[in-house]
């Protein structure tokens, strides 16, 4: 009795059943049919002129800056670099076939977490008082 190795293999992307060498090749009307509701609406309304032009220089020069946060990921934007502003400053996002359907600003965060040091910190004189348990 031969024992069976186990082969780990990366798990192959599909989105809603199909491939992304399918996905290329699909038209945007195909591919906005994939889509959940609020992408869908927002695609089959047309781009707005900010979205076509950073469709157009992506196109072209293969990183962009861009304010538009809710531009929905397309499969033509796979695999090159935009700059989403996050209010602050650019943060860089490589789009990779997962963030198919999500929009831009789900990866540049505008909020951070901040943690304080200690109870009282800037705080009113009483709060330095911290109730032990």
């Amino acid at each position: 009795m031969a024992l069976k190795s186990k082969v780990s293999r990366a798990k192959e992307f599909s989105f809603r059943g199909y491939s992304f060498e399918e996905i290329e090749k699909m038209s945007l009307e195909d591919f906005i049919k994939l889509l959940p509701s609020r992408e869908r609406r927002k695609l089959r309304r047309g781009l707005t002129e900010q979205e076509k032009i950073f469709l157009e220089k992506l196109k072209k020069e293969g990183s962009v800056r861009t304010h538009c946060r809710d531009m929905v990921v397309l499969p033509e934007m796979v695999g090159k670099v935009v700059f989403v502003h996050n209010g602050k400053d650019f943060v860089r996002v490589e789009i990779k076939p997962e963030m198919l359907g999500h929009r831009l600003g789900e990866f540049a965060q505008t909020r951070r977490f901040e943690k304080h040091s200690g109870p009282g910190v800037g705080a009113t004189r009483s709060s330095k008082f911290v109730p032990l348990k």
